[in-house]
């Protein structure tokens, strides 16, 4: 039984994030990596480090969507408190996890583990821990929200690590076809009558500047490949007629 597209929210956290001091570099590639396993990133959300407002964040992205990855604060400073906020969000109390300390164990010795680093061996009851390669504290996952640590290299590496579990769906389908410089103003009315014609497709044109200059590509997408060629074929087609009607007689 068709149970419809997986759906994933981001939540960004971090102050640092919203005053511009550290540039984001997790989006793209979570984008990228869940798209290329079949889950529809569907929206990013990016909050402050305020409790209130991640608690409320989580509630309503879990609840929007198949999954909910969060970024950053899982650290061992005072204003990480994603975990605490997580913990809050699901009515779970959390503490110290054991499975934690002993992961984190592997990287400090024991009267290294003071008190700063063991608030990153802090897990919400009930949650499964998502291994962290590098650094050894690791993030979790509770019911669908799994929560990553803002460092890209490590967020990747528990991204690998959790990837494994998660349900994915039917690949996206692309096909990007180059409209060899015409304007948008001209194939916009026929690109939006190709889009009517072809449901289960979703068709976008994406202008730029390069080297060569100025240029346009449509990107058709779709889970369906019948559907996706013959979206991609009646755009080509719109594209040659109207670049014939504008050659030179």
């Amino acid at each position: 039984m068709d149970q419809g597209p997986v759906t994933a929210a981001l939540l960004v956290i971090g102050d640092e994030i919203l005053s511009g001091r550290t540039k984001d570099k997790n989006i793209g590639h979570i984008a990228e990596y869940l798209t290329d396993i079949g889950i529809d990133l569907r929206e990013v959300r990016v909050v402050p480090d305020v409790e209130a407002e991640i608690v409320a964040a989580v509630n309503a992205l879990r609840s929007r969507h198949t999954y909910l990855f969060t970024t950053g604060g899982i650290g061992p400073t005072h204003d990480d408190i994603t975990a605490d906020c997580v913990a809050k969000a699901f009515g779970v109390p959390i503490d110290v996890d054991p499975r934690a300390v002993a992961m984190m164990r592997e990287r400090y010795r024991p009267e290294d583990l003071n008190e700063a680093r063991l608030r990153m061996a802090r897990v919400p009851q009930g949650a499964d821990l998502v291994e962290n390669p590098i650094s050894k504290a690791p993030g979790f996952r509770i019911e669908n929200v799994i929560v990553m640590a803002g460092v890209p290299a490590i967020m990747q590496a528990m991204l690998d690590a959790v990837a494994p579990t998660l349900r994915s769906g039917a690949r996206m389908i692309v096909d990007t076809i180059d409209a060899g410089g015409l304007p948008e103003g001209l194939y916009a009315a026929g690109l939006g009558e190709v889009a009517k014609g072809h449901a289960g497709v979703s068709i976008g044109s994406y202008p730029s500047f390069d080297a060569n200059g100025f240029r346009n590509q449509i990107v058709v997408r779709g889970r369906d490949a019948g559907t996706v060629t013959a979206a991609a074929a009646a755009v080509r087609d719109l594209l040659a007629r109207l670049q014939a009607d504008r050659a030179p007689a």
